[in-house]
Parts: C-alpha cells; sequence; structure tokens
C-alpha cells in the first residue's frame, strides 16, 4: 500500500466501528467509514470532543450534528498547496486527503518530464490533482459535471496562488467531452481519472464504473500525444480489485501504446493502533 503520509494539516487519528475520526486543521470531525469493520483503537473521550459528527440518515443522505460552532468552511495546506475545507452533504469535506500521495508521484513525473505538459484531468471534483499538476508547471483542463464542485476548484487554485495558471475548467459529462476533443483534434499528454462508482452527468447521462471504464480508457487514447507521460485512474469500488483494474488498463494500453501498468492501494496511517485505513485503488500507466 502506497501512504499519504506527508500531510501536517490533516491527521486520522482514529477509526473503527464503521466510522473515523479526524483532524482537519483546527478542526475534529467523525465521517462513516464503511470498512472501518474494527472496534476504536483509541479512547471513546477523543470522539465525544469531536467538533461535528456525520450521520447517515434512512431516508437516503444524512446530516451533520455541531459539537461547537465552527467557520462553515476553512484552509488548510498541503505542502505548498491550500485547499477549502467545508463539511458538506453525503459526508464530503471537498478534500480527498489519500490522495496526498498520488499528487506527489503526478508533480515528480511533470517535473522531470523537463517540458510543457498538458494534462486532463476527468471527474475531477475539487481540483487536488489540477492544483498539485499546475503547482508543477503543467497546463490542465478540469472537467467534472458539477458545476459547484468546478467554482470550488477554481476557488482552491486562487488559495493557492495558482490563478495565473493555465486551466480550462469545464463542466459536461465526461464521455462528452472526450468524444468532441477527439473530433477538434485535441492531444495531451498526461490523464487522470477519478471516478465514481455510479454517477449521473449534468444531463443525466449515467456513468457506471464497471460497465463503462474501459470504454472511456478506449476513447481517451485517441487523445493521446506523441509523447505521452502517464494515466493515473483511482477507484473506490469495493467489487474492483487492484488487480482487475490492472488487467482492464493492461488490456485498452498495453498492445496499443506500450508502456507499464501497475495498480495498488492507497491509504492513511491512523494515529492509534496499527491501523492502516485503506482510501480506494490506484491505477498507474506511464513509460
Amino acid at each position: 500500500m502506497r501512504l499519504a503520509d506527508s500531510w501536517i494539516d490533516y491527521k486520522l487519528i482514529d477509526s473503527g466501528n464503521g466510522e473515523k475520526l479526524e483532524q482537519w486543521g483546527e478542526y475534529t470531525l467523525v465521517r462513516p467509514e464503511p470498512q472501518a469493520i474494527w472496534p476504536l483503537q483509541g479512547d471513546e473521550s477523543l470522539w465525544k470532543k469531536a467538533d461535528a459528527h456525520y450521520f447517515r440518515s434512512n431516508k437516503g443522505g444524512g446530516y451533520w450534528e455541531y459539537n461547537r460552532k465552527i467557520p462553515e468552511s476553512w484552509i488548510i495546506n498541503y505542502k505548498n498547496l491550500n485547499f477549502k475545507i467545508k463539511p458538506m452533504g453525503f459526508k464530503h469535506t471537498g478534500i480527498f486527503p489519500e490522495q496526498g500521495v498520488n499528487w506527489d508521484w503526478m508533480i515528480d513525473k511533470i517535473e522531470k518530464a523537463d517540458r510543457k505538459i498538458e494534462v486532463l484531468n476527468l471527474f475531477a471534483y475539487t481540483g487536488g490533482a489540477t492544483i498539485a499538476c499546475t503547482s508543477a508547471g503543467a497546463s490542465v483542463c478540469h472537467v467534472d459535471a458539477s458545476k459547484g464542485m468546478v467554482g470550488m476548484a477554481s476557488e482552491n487554485l486562487i488559495l493557492s496562488k495558482l490563478q495565473n495558471s493555465s486551466v480550462r475548467w469545464i463542466t459536461d459529462d465526461v464521455f462528452k467531452f472526450v468524444k468532441r476533443e477527439i473530433k477538434r483534434g485535441k492531444k495531451y499528454d498526461a490523464f487522470i481519472l477519478d471516478p465514481p462508482s455510479y454517477g449521473r452527468g449534468p444531463n443525466g447521462e449515467v456513468w457506471n464504473i464497471e460497465t463503462d471504464l474501459y470504454n472511456l480508457i478506449e476513447s481517451i487514447k485517441e487523445l493521446f500525444s506523441n509523447n505521452p507521460l502517464f494515466m493515473v485512474v483511482n477507484t473506490y469500488t469495493a467489487g474492483l480489485s487492484g488487480t482487475l483494474l490492472e488487467n482492464i488498463m493492461k488490456a485498452s494500453l498495453k498492445k496499443s501504446v506500450g508502456g507499464f501498468v501497475s495498480a495498488s492501494e492507497i491509504g492513511l496511517k491512523q494515529k492509534y493502533g496499527e491501523i492502516t485505513l485503506p482510501g480506494g485503488t490506484t491505477g498507474i500507466w506511464n513509460k
């Protein structure tokens, strides 16, 4: 497992009983964590002191219960990158901290390329990978179906003092955008895919990772430049193991463009107990 162990403003304090206790800057939050099927490792009193607790609703979704007044949003940093944290519906905060290990890898690849890299970031959410790549000097096309998430990503770019970077902000269905880019003859050097298990585009387009991921990668190959650098694919689907993700990427990429494919879990080490919390699987193709 590859660990995101360079955080200072974020800490995974404890997990267990289907939840996790996290430190986000000055504030502590309790959120659902279905994979935490073990008992608590730290003292229960730590959990009672949390500033806010997200509870799932039997009717779907859920709600935050606050133990003290906290700001609607606040800022944390990862090295030289700054991100807006905001407790949102469906337990989200605006950042997946385990992705720090992938941000570091992409920054290193882009900086070592010693040339201008064009990145296509699909299902780009609030822009963690976009900000990381622009900080390394890349130009990024950021695509997400949610206008609100694209707006938050642009805020993160400004917070990181990268507002003069080359970024295209696109609110669109990923498949439709890729098809239009193919028709336009656009080419990119690097690709980031962070798809949900299931989702809908802005006009109701349906996404299912198990049936659509291979076809999307096949389409993206038509956008490869003459000297492509990497593709990073993140998955959080329990049924899509690292081996299956690696097989999908090999089947699509190895024969046609060569290179190397690997897949591994990413995760976070928590403070209490010898527990590492998995945060999904990342597949990587690079030459």
